[in-house]
């Protein structure tokens, strides 16, 4: 199969008020769960797309409490670049999985507690490794 990077391309935009941020972010997510049964097929991913979009609707409500601005434009142009890449194939199926890892919760320790300890895990934890 053959992929058409420019089928998805789209002229970077910076929202003008908040109402337009929520619409675009509305229209990135609406992307993201029509693509969901494309992205299980292309990627042979061992999941049905019902928990791909799932998952999709879990990384998107992580950041429901980002208000700032600028946050929001770099959210939207990062998810929108996954969402391309994804789509024109240009990943391993091991990254799409990265998409439905859950986040380890692990509870938060102290300076004094991490020192302690003598590391820092975050710093040491593989990023899509899916181990704790």
């Amino acid at each position: 199969m053959t992929t058409i990077p420019s089928r998805l391309a789209q002229v970077t935009r910076i929202s003008s008020n908040p109402s337009e941020a929520r619409t675009r972010v509305i229209d990135l997510y609406r992307a993201w769960v029509r693509a969901a049964p494309e992205i299980v097929e292309l990627y042979a991913l061992p999941v049905t797309p019902a928990y791909f979009r799932h998952c999709i609707r879990q990384k998107f409500e992580a950041n429901r409490h980002v208000t700032d601005q600028r946050a929001i434009e770099v959210l939207l142009l990062k998810g929108r670049q996954e969402l391309q890449e994804t789509l024109n194939i240009w990943k391993q199926p091991d990254h799409v999985m990265g998409i439905l890892l859950q986040p380890s919760e692990r509870p938060q320790r102290s300076f004094l507690q991490k020192f302690y300890e003598g590391r820092d895990e975050d710093s040491v934890r593989p990023a899509a490794s899916g181990v704790v």
